[in-house]
């Protein structure tokens, strides 16, 4: 923080893009105040130097308008890397059938397999059930059980209880997103939904 505050005094300085990366949550005037500066990203946790790596590129891609074609290149051939999610399972639980049907093939096409819940209940028994999931994309509104409460009580119990949760919501609220990481969730993206960022996404997790 005193770093960034200094950066941001000086005149003779340019703040440049930045990805925070915290071990521990942060105070809500903490986050405020990293959110007064553009182009940031929070990691609540990262692992590996491979998941920092994937975050970073990740982080790219959404500027990717902005890189030189040598950078572009680099961005490119990481993302065609996806020996990493061959045959890992995906839970994904959404009530639109047109999204499900159109993020299945998206994920299919990256190696992934799919497994689909149209409602919260459904994915839970799912996971009561199933043995091979390895992360879930969970939709916010939906009827029947919404993504909040089902969040809720897959990190309560269960054997899936630890497992990565990426939040899926067509509001892109600053709120939202918190209240989606209260929840439970890991992660959080908007609809439409890039292909090519969500499996980054899940890359990284």
């Amino acid at each position: 923080f005193e770093l960034l505050k200094k950066i941001s005094s000086t005149e003779e300085l340019i703040m440049p893009l930045l990805i925070i990366h915290t071990e521990r949550l942060l105070l809500d005037e903490e986050r405020s105040e990293l959110c007064k500066h553009s182009a940031t990203i929070i990691l609540k946790s990262c692992d590996s130097p491979e998941k920092l790596l994937d975050e970073a590129f990740l982080f790219m891609h959404s500027l990717k308008r902005g890189l030189k074609p040598l950078h572009l290149k680099a961005i490119h051939n990481h993302r065609d890397d996806i020996e990493l999610l061959k045959n890992k399972t995906v839970l994904l639980v959404d009530d639109d059938v047109r999204n499900t049907f159109a993020l299945s093939r998206c994920l299919q096409e990256m190696g992934l397999k799919v497994t689909a819940a149209n409602n919260g209940l459904k994915a839970l028994d799912i996971l009561n059930e199933e043995e091979n999931i390895d992360v879930v994309i969970m939709d916010i509104m939906m009827p029947v059980m919404d993504g909040y409460e089902a969040i809720g009580r897959i990190r309560r119990s269960g054997p899936y209880h630890d497992i990565p949760i990426i939040a899926l919501t067509a509001k892109a609220m600053p709120e939202d997103r918190a209240k989606c990481i209260q929840a439970g969730a890991d992660d959080y993206i908007t609809k439409p939904v890039e292909g090519e960022k969500l499996t980054s996404m899940i890359k990284v997790w």
